[in-house]
């Protein structure tokens, strides 16, 4: 028993080892990336610049902060995105004829049913994260594509645009609404009961059964608030835009496994947070806005941004393999 104990002893200093590694990397990146972009375009340290990456950090943080929890129980969500399109459909409709509460419900509703039909069918069903969320993405695509009918619904009112462009004296709004959630969830996965769970769940399943920990009840909760992150998300998304289509939500799904990976929050559970994922979403939008600003073409950014995500995860495996070695 001693023995076994010191051994989870020496694995948790391992894992919390491996978090500094993973911040003080992203950290060095960003820090990099910053220098190098400013001495290759002189646009870059303008304050019109800054705003932007900011702006677009912050909706990609919107959108793969439910993803992160999801993962650090060891599962995925392939249905972010499409729940996400899906929802901001719903919401664009109700809100462009005057019903902006009704608008708002229906996107926080129908992301929350999303994903309480997912937690279902992985927990009660027994269907692999994989495999469900796969089927529920094309389900909420499918769903979007009826209700649309081909149109494009444009032109919201400026009080509900204010989420998406607006400012709070230099601040855009998504920034703020950013944070807020981030300082959110960071408390509710390090000083919560649930918090606690995500991690014991993506850390040991079998043990957190063990432990009498309601797992398929816990994990039903975390699909459902990933499914819900996405409905809120929506609603900052066609405010930005002013705009919903159908085929909105298509390209957000492998930006958001990027931000996670990039982050350092392990795909298979246990390890890693939400301010990771802020810093992965920030390493992104400097990525992208750098490439933007040197005049990259769209198919080699495809290339670059794959890159660095698999360098990414490289280097936390090798990191953090060699740290929670020396335990």
């Amino acid at each position: 028993m001693k023995t076994q104990c010191a051994m989870l002893l020496g694995t948790l200093v391992g894992r919390a080892d491996h978090t500094v590694f993973v911040a003080v990397s992203r950290v060095v990146a960003i820090a990099a990336l910053i220098i190098l972009l400013a001495i290759l375009s002189p646009q870059f340290l303008t304050w019109g610049n800054f705003v932007n990456v900011a702006r677009q950090a912050s909706l990609q943080f919107l959108i793969a902060a439910g993803l992160t929890i999801v993962v650090l129980t060891g599962g995925i969500d392939l249905a972010v995105g499409a729940i996400l399109g899906l929802a901001a459909c719903l919401s664009a409709s109700l809100i462009s004829q005057g019903h902006v509460a009704w608008g708002i419900a229906s996107a926080l509703l129908s992301g929350l049913a999303c994903g309480s039909v997912n937690g279902l069918l992985i927990t009660y069903g027994r269907i692999p994260a994989f495999i469900a969320t796969y089927g529920m993405l094309w389900i909420a695509h499918g769903l979007g594509y009826v209700f649309m009918k081909g149109e494009v619904i444009y032109g919201l009112p400026e009080a509900v645009r204010f989420i998406g462009v607006g400012f709070i004296g230099p601040i855009p709004v998504p920034v703020v609404v950013a944070v807020a959630l981030l300082i959110a969830l960071h408390v509710m996965l390090h000083g919560t009961v649930l918090g606690r769970a995500i991690y014991a769940i993506g850390g040991n399943p079998g043990a957190a059964r063990l432990s009498g920990m309601p797992v398929k009840r816990r994990l039903i909760t975390v699909y459902a608030l990933s499914g819900l992150l996405s409905g809120f998300a929506a609603l900052v998304v066609i405010a930005r835009v002013n705009a919903a289509d159908s085929s909105l939500g298509e390209d957000m799904l492998l930006s958001a496994i990027a931000a996670v990976c990039l982050g350092g929050t392990s795909l298979f559970g246990g390890v890693g947070g939400i301010v990771g994922t802020a810093i992965g979403s920030l390493i992104l939008a400097l990525v992208v806005n750098g490439m933007n600003l040197l005049g990259v073409e769209t198919f080699w950014q495809s290339g670059v941004m794959g890159a660095i995500i698999l360098a990414s995860v490289l280097a936390d495996q090798l990191g953090g393999s060699r740290l929670i070695g020396k335990r």
